[in-house]
């Protein structure tokens, strides 16, 4: 079993690429200490550097190892907790393209719907680009959820596994521009914004002061 381990994040409030990680090791109950680097800080590229070889967050250290970019870190505990990913192999396959998908993509709805996790705004009518990101986001909810019965729970495989840590985030963009969606996909939006993982993580953003400018908030410094 993993032990010692350390997860080096961002901000709270801005950091989505940090809250993948943090949530898929909050639901497995796996103990960790926790370092927050502040984004957009003059020392912020020295501080990373002492943890990431990347230069950018998240990054776990188990001892003299360091793994980064949210998806390795999700595989690494893999290979220790089974519960990462969905038991059924043609659910496994399908949570992993999903999953790879959300690393990989999505550049317009990243950048014209900046992560900040404290702040609600109304109003907001995405670009024909970030419409259609929307929508393939939806599409790929709707697939996971038709191979999973409700009895099993309301996440995308029915138990919580890395591609609802992966897909959180975007849930919480959704949530904060008051993205209007089909009602099955506001249904697993709702999933993800009582979770009690999810609600510690914001509850903690709100203590947060720090501020990075709205132009800037697309591809925070040293996060990815």
């Amino acid at each position: 079993m993993i032990s010692a381990l350390t997860l080096v994040i961002g901000n709270k409030t801005y950091s989505s690429w940090s809250l993948r990680p943090w949530l898929l090791l909050r639901h497995l109950g796996v103990g960790f200490q926790e370092i927050s680097v502040p984004l957009h800080a003059p020392d912020t590229a020295a501080q990373i550097s002492r943890y990431s070889p990347s230069g950018r967050v998240p990054v776990l250290l188990d001892g003299d190892r360091a793994i980064w970019e949210s998806l390795a870190i999700g595989e690494y505990l893999a290979e220790r907790y089974p519960a990462v990913w969905p038991v059924d192999v043609h659910q496994r396959a399908l949570a992993r393209s999903a999953a790879n998908e959300m690393h990989a993509g999505f550049a317009a709805l990243r950048e014209e719907l900046p992560f900040n996790c404290r702040s609600r705004r109304a109003g907001v009518v995405p670009s024909p680009a970030t419409q259609a990101e929307i929508e393939r986001v939806v599409a790929l909810w709707t697939t996971c959820r038709q191979t999973a019965s409700d009895e099993e729970g309301s996440w995308l495989f029915g138990r919580f596994t890395c591609a609802d840590a992966m897909f959180a985030p975007v849930a919480l963009r959704f949530h904060t521009y008051g993205v209007i969606l089909p009602e099955a996909a506001q249904a697993y939006v709702d999933t993800v914004c009582q979770d009690i993982h999810v609600r510690a993580w914001v509850l903690a953003a709100c203590a947060e002061t720090a501020v990075i400018p709205q132009e800037e908030r697309g591809s925070p410094v040293g996060e990815g």
